[in-house]
């Protein structure tokens, strides 16, 4: 999947992966992609929830070798 910015939230634990997603998106227009890469567990609650309680679509996350994807489009 393509994307306009990606995000290495690795190493990181909450609430710096969702702190850093927010910058992020803020940096981007309406209707565009941002991945992110994040190694804390509880990211995947806390990206769902996020985007639940904000609007953004989550469109992917997946997990492989310890590692969150997360593929999400900021809100128009």
């Amino acid at each position: 999947m393509e994307f306009d910015k990606e995000l290495d939230a690795r190493g990181l634990n909450c609430p710096l992966p969702i702190l850093r997603c927010k910058k992020s998106l803020a940096e981007l227009q309406p209707g565009q992609i941002l991945k992110v890469v994040a190694t804390d567990p509880g990211s995947v609650k806390d990206f769902q929830a996020f985007c639940k309680q904000t609007g953004h679509e989550l469109l992917s996350h997946e997990a492989a070798n310890g590692e969150f994807t997360f593929v999400m489009k900021k809100r128009a």
